[in-house]
């Protein structure tokens, strides 16, 4: 994860303005891999060629250039970027405070931490902190990073303000035609699905189901048999048969079950919680419902 430029930046808040640090806010714990040549296992590298002078280059040598035409490039330097008459260039300019409910998940990426910078952003920091803690809305803000200029998302974390990368509206594909057409869905069908989302209910993420990463885990038990030269741990055959026809309800009353037994409640799923499957000759009238969304 790419983090802004080394220089410093300023949350500005009308005429407050807060000398920050930005700090990445997540690690990465995946495992990595390299290339490698299989025929004799050495490094596989992507080197930077010239392609006028036919030999490597450094990474000192190298800059940024924009094609006019296919034979005229011109340069632009780092510095030449960084002053540009930009308001924005060094600067996190809050532009409006919005209810976090009006923003499109899809749209927020990264997140970093914004550090005071020194005793005399202290207050101001502070005060920015309290006013948006005590708010039910969020901060919208554009700043400069890595050659564009971006959306911002500015919360409250604990004590520290959270910068959240934003994508502009333009950047969200349109879901039209990924959903499915009209599926009849029966009454019960989609009270029994009730059900279960609440047998699998939540006060949040912090049980330690949700700190576990077990693609991790099993990568790194096939390096450790590999490493000892052993076989390395596979999958039961036989896993779910794909394409097969469900009964819903039938298999909603079992994932029911299954959600309570996970979190130590006995019994399966009430009557009142998940309705029974009615006769034929009895079966209500199927409802029509349709997907709003993919």
């Amino acid at each position: 994860m790419l983090c802004p430029e080394p220089y410093g930046r300023a949350i500005s808040f009308g005429l407050v303005t807060v000398p920050v640090n930005v700090q990445s806010a997540t690690e990465d714990h995946s495992v990595r891999f390299h290339q490698v040549h299989l025929d004799d296992m050495a490094r596989v590298r992507v080197r930077k060629f010239c392609e006028t002078e036919d030999r490597e280059v450094t990474q000192g040598e190298i800059g940024k250039g924009y094609e006019i035409s296919k034979d005229r490039i011109i340069t632009v330097t780092d510095e030449e970027l960084r002053a540009m008459p930009l308001p924005t260039a060094k600067a996190i300019e809050i532009q409006a405070f919005v209810p976090v409910s009006s923003i499109d998940p899809l749209m927020i990426a990264e997140g970093y931490y914004l550090q005071a910078s020194g005793q005399v952003a202290a207050k101001p920091y502070v005060l920015l902190r309290k006013a948006l803690g005590r708010s039910s809305q969020v901060a919208v803000a554009k700043y400069a990073w890595s050659g564009r200029e971006r959306l911002g998302l500015l919360r409250v974390r604990d004590d520290a303000i959270v910068l959240h990368a934003m994508r502009w509206p333009d950047e969200i594909r349109d879901p039209s035609g990924l959903a499915p057409g009209e599926v009849e869905l029966a009454e019960d069908e989609v009270v029994g699905a009730r059900a279960l989302i609440d047998s699998m209910s939540r006060d949040g993420i912090e049980d330690a189901e949700f700190a576990v990463d077990r693609y991790t885990e099993a990568l790194e038990k096939v390096i450790e048999a590999k490493q000892e030269h052993r076989a390395p741990p596979v999958a039961p055959a036989g896993g779910e048969q794909e394409g097969r026809v469900l009964d819903l309800m039938a298999a909603l009353e079992e994932s029911v079950a299954k959600a309570k037994a996970s979190r130590g409640e006995s019994g399966g799923a009430d009557v009142h919680e998940l309705p029974k499957k009615k006769s034929a000759a009895g079966k209500t009238a199927k409802k029509t419902v349709r997907k709003r969304g993919a």
